[in-house]
């Protein structure tokens, strides 16, 4: 099944975006540390090379991610132009205040109070774009929640005499191109529940564990991941954890052990998992 998601009310923000930038120094895009390709959205790359803007890409919820996995693509994002790059967590105030440096040196010709310094965060939903946001202004300014696309309207503050910063609502692609990275997306909860099936998710999640975190698998489950593939691995789950379907004889439930399954990825119960590194991102892009 190919996953497409594109809200209507991103066509606007879209073009919103996009009259906003030509008053922006440096664009902050936020990523999800844990699959940073898949969670890019190739239409802000398009918008701030046709401004010609300098990006500070910042890998979000590494914490969740593997600290491996997390310097490789560091390491990637700091050879491209125009471009540097920062992994942390916008949920502690302290790595989120790091930003603003960061990004003065993006733009050192604005840097007092009659060129403030203007940031625009841009990224796609639910990967922490707004989380980011209140810790910058230091109070709540924006919605937060599990649930993506929940800031449909910019918002704008000016943090100090030198900073204003705009907040953006989350951006999709019209098309996603490559079907692993609609999964990978929704695995991550970028895209809406409405959109997808939760059993063939958590099935193409699992086969990225069995592949890569076997033993977080076996460790928050108990059981053996051997001679196993991805549907082998949601039934144990269904059984483990008791998702059965109510008078149909004991029955799996394979959509509640698979929200399960997710919600644990989800909420770092799994242990610390990046689902793409530039490695695998190479071999997707590979002509068959």
């Amino acid at each position: 099944m190919s996953i497409q998601w594109f809200p209507g009310h991103m066509t606007s923000a879209r073009k919103k975006a996009a009259d906003t930038m030509a008053m922006t120094d440096v664009v902050v895009e936020v990523l999800d540390a844990r699959l940073p390709e898949a969670s890019s959205n190739p239409m802000i790359r398009e918008l701030r090379l046709a401004r010609q803007r300098p990006c500070l890409r910042v890998l979000n919820k590494a914490d969740l991610a593997d600290p491996n996995a997390t310097k490789a693509w560091l390491d990637f994002y700091e050879r491209q132009p125009g471009v540097k790059a920062v992994a942390l967590s916008c949920k502690k105030p302290g790595e989120a205040a790091r930003v603003p440096k960061l990004c003065q040196l993006l733009a050192p010709h604005r840097s007092d109070p009659i060129k403030p310094l203007r940031l625009m965060i841009m990224g796609i939903p639910n990967v922490g774009k707004s989380t980011l946001m209140n810790a910058l202004v230091k109070q709540r300014v924006a919605a937060v929640g599990d649930e993506p696309a929940i800031t449909k309207t910019q918002q704008r503050w000016d943090i100090s005499p030198r900073l204003t910063i705009v907040d953006t609502p989350g951006l999709m692609w019209p098309k996603i191109e490559h079907e692993s990275d609609g999964y990978l997306l929704a695995a991550s909860h970028a895209i809406g529940r409405n959109a997808v099936i939760d059993s063939e998710v958590a099935i193409f999640l699992s086969n990225i564990l069995l592949a890569r975190y076997p033993a977080n698998l076996m460790a928050r489950y108990g059981f053996s991941t051997e001679d196993m593939d991805g549907i082998a691995v949601l039934e144990t789950v269904a059984r483990k954890r008791g998702c059965l379907i109510k008078g149909r004889g004991g029955e799996l439930d394979l959509e509640k052990a698979a929200m399960l399954l997710l919600t644990d990825y989800r909420d770092g119960l799994l242990g610390r998992i990046s689902l793409e590194t530039p490695n695998s991102r190479e071999a997707i892009l590979v002509p068959c």
